[in-house]
């Protein structure tokens, strides 16, 4: 199979994970005899610094002619300390998702057995703790009708009945192929939109006799995958509420950097890892490429490619079993990996396998 991979390693700690993904994928595609090709592309703050815009139109149209995006963080500092700035990197994501069609943001949430002594939460709790949170990715306020002045400021959490029913097909199909079970949701017992949301699932649950059902509010949910994490199955979401699930659910595992996501719609998938750029680790050598690189296992997987995807995963869990990690998740006494040290060993096991 031949690849074209568009790779924006974006800010902070970004350059140095996609690199470790970049070279997972390289040796995997060696090892099944797939040609692919790579082409790096700004983002973020370090588009703005050279270019003046977060999201070129050069980086749009060399994702558009990609096969998928390979993506790792953006932000700086120096945006975050400003409330005035016009520009923004995260402007950069938002436009990413908003001119590739990307309005399905996949996120898997699971747990390690080795690392469930890294999750805050009991044990008991997490202990097969394995679901999906699927996130509306371009419509509500993120991408509302806005408007700001000294004294007053709103956002328009809009929705039409055709996002909601695209996001929602795609959550009843992947409960299809799990164990059946969505979750819907939303504030309905506020919002008019989230009654929107509730109406158009109900109204679709016919056409998938085979998946249950249940709605819950956002506030009940967030409490829910703290209290009861393996409840959940699939989970579905708007924008906003699951910009928050989603991080909230991440650190289930015991680490930001261990997760993945995929960002699918009607232009090229992007593949990230979930966590941020994490400015004050740059150049240290000590953020976890886990995560980017099991965003190259749910890439491949994306091309029904499961062999590779299944090796990349199954190189993964053996750095983990070796005690091969970086310092936020290394057991006490353990030698000391970096960023480069962990993706070296992924590769070298993939190599010989």
């Amino acid at each position: 199979m031949d690849l074209k991979i568009a790779v924006l390693p974006g800010d902070g700690i970004g350059p140095e994970i996609s690199a470790q993904g970049v070279a997972v994928m390289r040796a995997v595609c060696e090892k099944f005899g797939h040609n692919v090709s790579f082409q790096d592309a700004l983002c973020g703050a370090t588009a703005i610094e050279q270019v003046g815009d977060p999201f070129p139109e050069e980086t749009f149209q060399i994702c558009q002619e990609s096969d998928a995006v390979l993506f790792s963080a953006v932000g700086d500092p120096k945006f975050d300390n400003d409330p005035t700035a016009k520009v923004r990197p995260e402007q950069g994501l938002l436009a990413m998702r908003k001119k590739l069609g990307l309005f399905a943001n996949i996120r898997p949430v699971q747990t390690f057995a080795c690392l469930v002594h890294k999750s805050p939460l009991k044990p008991e709790l997490v202990e097969g703790a394995d679901f999906i949170c699927i996130r509306e990715l371009t419509g509500g306020m993120y991408f509302g009708e806005k408007y700001e002045d000294s004294d007053k400021a709103y956002d328009t959490n809009m929705y039409t009945r055709n996002e909601v029913e695209r996001i929602l097909k795609v959550g009843f199909e992947y409960a299809r192929k799990r164990r059946h079970h969505l979750t819907v949701v939303d504030k309905a017992n506020v919002l008019a939109s989230s009654r929107l949301w509730r109406r158009v699932a109900q109204e679709m649950e016919p056409d998938f006799p085979d998946v249950r059902v249940d709605y819950m509010y956002v506030d009940n949910a967030a409490m829910r995958m703290i209290q009861e994490p393996t409840f959940f199955d699939v989970m579905v979401t708007e924008n906003t509420f699951g910009d928050i699930l989603t991080d909230e659910g991440s650190v289930i595992s015991g680490s930001m950097g261990l997760l993945p996501s995929a960002s699918t719609g009607t232009g090229t998938p992007v593949f990230e890892p979930i966590h941020g750029s994490w400015p004050q680790a740059k150049g240290k050598n000590i953020a976890n490429p886990l995560a980017q690189i099991l965003s190259v296992a749910m890439l491949f997987e994306y091309f029904d490619l499961k062999a590779e995807g299944k090796l990349v995963r199954d190189a993964v869990d053996a750095s983990l079993e070796a005690n091969v990690r970086t310092p936020e998740i290394q057991i006490a006494g353990g030698a000391a990996y970096g960023t480069k040290e962990v993706g070296k060993w992924i590769v070298d096991y993939i190599r010989k396998k």
